[in-house]
């Protein structure tokens, strides 16, 4: 892909701004912490105002800054794109970015597995082309035209996740985006404090079908409860459905899914062919969002074998079901754990898969101080599910997986209520924020055991993740890259 992204005059021409200078952008940041040089800065204003930040910016290489007014050490003599609106600005610098662009388009959303997904689809688009796609979970008001505006003019592919928290937030960003395919991953309860049941979110889901290109395509699980309320819309906006799932009926159904320790073998339906896949990760949800990413690619014209084949080359990215293996002896590579970190996301949907992997997960005994591996929980709150958060949380007591767990632990006032009604054999600590809990993080690992941390990124149980991770003996790395 070209180098080049935006010169000032292509940018006035989007923005309808004005350059004090002429510049010739290669990047977009909106973060001095990880600008290049070259880039483009958006002084978006967040928790701190970035015309704050712009005069450090330049200074570091900024090609020019995107400023709704001149911001203090800075003077016209610098190289500033002034609009009325940053953000404004940056939607209409997205927009354009959009419409230049020769890529396929794809728009991912869900109530679970939209970054997993995105990554999966950035992963078998590779190979059969040049992808764009955001670097982080970049999915709201602000990362969609973000993500937008670094797409470069020349890439084949184009795969943009979009979010919500509120009724409202999907269908704007569809329009912008302009997919022509846009996926559904599942509609489940996140977000259920902001909307009167779970017909309310699929509607919300369905409306990123809203943006679809004309004879744009429709990807979504045909067996939910609320499949009926999304493909009614998908059917008023797609010139073509494709529903995937378990179910009889799905145009792409999955017959059957095994889990081993590190691996999930899938064997499907594709439109009548038979297909037999892998992702190098376990967990079964994997293997239904890796069934819509083989819908999505295939209906952009790629090769069914060639998908299959660079799915099973995918991993999970950190804070989504990441696997590691965490060395604490310099001498003997067995004395070790594993971690399954997965602390960027829950809600009951995600929560039942992830005990799902923990349950079919592999301990090892004969090692460490216990002798015996465990099969450990470590669970932060699931946020904004409504009214009922309260019997959600007990309701992770009734899994089957935890017949398999030896101990949870607990982070947070809603995980309180699951801890509290935990066999005694089996209830870990509890701790009211993360931040407790990992400065124990010591006391919690043994060698031969597989410990999974969730929780909602809300509920910042990542602090326990970090703190897991720096056990790791810092004499061991090479041992265990030679394993």
């Amino acid at each position: 892909m070209t180098g080049l992204l935006w010169t000032s005059t292509e940018a006035e021409a989007a923005t309808t701004g004005r350059a004090t200078r002429a510049f010739a952008a290669t990047g977009v940041s909106i973060d001095t912490r990880t600008l290049n040089p070259g880039d483009l800065f958006v002084a978006l204003k967040d928790v701190r105002d970035g015309h704050d930040f712009v005069r450090a910016a330049l200074d570091k290489g900024a090609a020019a800054a995107l400023v709704s007014r001149i911001p203090d050490g800075c003077s016209e003599a610098d190289p500033l794109l002034i609009v009325s609106d940053v953000l404004e600005g940056l939607t209409a610098l997205g927009a354009a970015g959009r419409a230049r662009a020769r890529a396929k388009v794809v728009a991912v959303t869900g109530s679970v597995g939209k970054t997993s997904t995105k990554e999966m689809l950035r992963a078998v688009l590779a190979s059969q082309g040049a992808v764009h796609a955001a670097e982080a979970s970049y999915n709201n008001h602000w990362g969609v035209p973000l993500t937008l505006a670094r797409l470069p003019s020349d890439a084949d592919f184009a795969v943009i996740e979009i979010g919500m928290n509120h009724p409202g937030e999907i269908a704007p960003l569809a329009r912008l985006t302009r997919p022509h395919v846009a996926m559904i991953t599942i509609v489940g309860t996140a977000h259920l404090e902001a909307f009167a049941n779970i017909e309310g979110i699929a509607v919300e889901k369905a409306s990123i079908f809203e943006g679809l290109e004309p004879g744009g395509i429709a990807v979504y699980p045909g067996e939910q409860q609320v499949s009926p309320i999304v493909a009614d819309i998908a059917a008023r906006h797609a010139g073509q459905r494709i529903t995937f799932g378990e179910a009889e009926g799905n145009d792409y159904r999955l017959l059957s899914v095994n889990l081993t320790q590190d691996t999930t073998v899938a064997r499907a339906d594709i439109a009548g062919v038979p297909l037999i896949f892998k992702v190098r990760t376990a967990g079964r949800h994997f293997a239904r969002n890796a069934l819509g990413v083989i819908a999505v690619a295939t209906a952009l014209g790629c090769d069914t074998a060639m998908i299959a084949c660079d799915l099973g080359q995918w991993q999970p990215p950190a804070g989504r079901g990441q696997r590691e293996v965490i060395p604490i002896d310099p001498i003997e590579p067995g004395m070790s754990f594993e971690l399954i970190d997965d602390a960027f996301n829950a809600n009951p949907d995600s929560m039942d898969a992830g005990l799902e992997v923990l349950g079919a997960s592999a301990p090892r005994d004969g090692v460490g101080r216990l002798h015996t591996g465990r099969r450990i929980a470590i669970l932060g709150d699931m946020l904004e599910l409504g009214p009922d958060e309260m019997d959600l949380h007990r309701a992770i007591a009734k899994h089957p997986a935890l017949e398999k767990i030896a101990l949870i632990h607990c982070v947070g006032p809603r995980m309180r209520v699951l801890w509290e009604i935990l066999p005694q054999r089996k209830r870990g600590e509890w701790h009211e924020t993360a931040g407790e809990l990992a400065a124990r993080a010591h006391l919690l690992a043994d060698a031969g055991d597989v410990i999974m941390v969730k929780g909602s990124k809300g509920s910042k149980v990542s602090l326990v993740v970090d703190g897991l991770r720096k056990l790791r003996h810092p004499g061991a790395a090479d041992s265990v890259g030679a394993e």
